[in-house]
């Protein structure tokens, strides 16, 4: 029987994975694709994020490499007017700021620090079940080769359309009614841009851009959503940018645009679960529980979502890690319930709370031409209210317990 099995070998499930084996738990990591799920092409890492990875013992590969964000600059197409924000000067006692990185390289940085057997790939989940063992809950999980996996803790880190999330009953995501392009640009002979992030708001329509290092760019763009009948061939997508829903940005947007990798591409509806959906769900079940966009899927409109599950991996650490220690340095399946009761309480007030500012954001700034909704945009929103949701960034998700 494993200790622990961990569905997913994202950002979230590779970190769990890590917390759990600096405690000492080995944890068994099961990945339906054949290599690390390296799907997405950068994200944005901001203080909180960072004080995960120190906890995590990793945030040093990567400081190294990614240089923080300087500030940024908000683009009124329609009336020309430019919003800046200045990136705080808090910091960590590290003093890092928010650094876009490369989401591969991060989820190198973690997967390394494992043992070499942590993660099984290949497996595809058919069934999960509830058993009952000398008193206490434990967890079979079927694979679609046939193999039977027991457990003694399951946690589910398989995104947006979890297995484990399903079978807990919580909530499907819901549409937030915009998708949204993402793409990475390299100039291999450096492109020369400061490290600051440009973002360009016409009706409706949001993009942006934010150099990764001296020759690699990330970029994106926002619209309403066009259905179900998104494009899926990268060429396709990117013509359609350049000539019709992005035809009016900037020059020096289109021509990074141009420039991209199209193997970066894809057009992809932007999801969330309902707040209340996480604040009152079935976040766990006895031994079970979930993390990452497996438990808090959210629009991207505040950088979080893989900021959240770095924290997630920590809390779900220290709270195992604690049962564990406690317990003789093993797990104890009957103590396990509590242990995961207390992640869930910590952290789902915490995830509705970035799902609601997540959402709130993207919709002021992609709201199109509600009456009134540009002066509250550019007058209310960007000075007083923006400032007080950005103050999620500097959460303090704690320690590994050692």
């Amino acid at each position: 029987m494993e200790d622990v099995v961990i569905v997913g070998a994202g950002i979230a499930g590779v970190a769990t994975a890590l917390a759990l084996n600096r405690v000492g738990i080995k944890a068994l990591v099961l990945e339906r694709s054949d290599g690390l799920r390296t799907t997405g092409v950068s994200l944005s890492l901001s203080q909180n994020a960072w004080l995960a990875l120190d906890a995590l013992g990793v945030s040093h590969k990567l400081t190294s490499i990614y240089t923080p964000i300087e500030r940024a600059f908000i683009t009124n197409l329609k009336t020309g007017a430019i919003q800046q924000v200045s990136f705080s000067t808090r910091a960590n006692a590290n003093g890092v700021g928010p650094r876009p990185v490369h989401r591969k390289a991060l989820l190198e940085a973690l997967a390394e620090e494992l043992p070499v057997d942590s993660i099984r790939f290949s497996c595809k989940i058919k069934a999960i079940d509830a058993q009952q063992q000398e008193g206490s809950s434990i967890t079979v999980v079927h694979l679609e080769d046939g193999t039977v996996i027991k457990s003694k803790v399951l946690i589910g880190c398989d995104g947006i359309h979890s297995v484990v999330a399903k079978w807990l009953g919580l909530a499907e995501p819901v549409h937030s009614g915009r998708s949204a392009v993402r793409g990475l640009t390299v100039y291999p002979q450096a492109h020369g841009l400061k490290k600051e992030v440009h973002q360009f708001l016409s009706t409706s329509i949001r993009a942006g851009f934010v150099p990764i290092t001296d020759t690699d760019i990330y970029w994106f763009f926002i619209s309403p959503s066009q259905g179900t009948n998104l494009p899926t061939d990268p060429k396709v997508i990117q013509s359609d940018i350049l000539e019709n829903h992005g035809k009016n940005m900037p020059e020096q947007y289109l021509d990074i645009v141009q420039h991209a990798d199209v193997s970066t591409l894809a057009w992809a509806p932007l999801r969330f679960r309902l707040p209340w959906k996480v604040a009152f769900g079935n976040l766990s079940k006895q031994n079970v529980t979930v993390a990452g966009d497996a438990m808090h899927p959210m629009t991207p409109d505040l950088g979080q979502g893989g900021c959240a599950a770095l924290e997630d991996a920590v809390v779900l650490g220290r709270h195992i890690g604690n049962s564990f220690l406690q317990n003789g340095r093993i797990i104890v399946p009957r103590e396990m319930c509590r242990a995961i009761e207390k992640y869930v309480e910590e952290r789902k007030w915490r995830a509705t709370w970035l799902i609601v500012g997540s959402y709130l954001s993207g919709w002021v700034q992609d709201g199109g031409s509600l009456w009134g909704l540009e002066w509250f945009r550019n007058f209310v929103f960007y000075k007083y209210i923006f400032p007080r949701i950005a103050r999620v960034i500097y959460y303090d998700c704690g320690k590994l317990p050692f």
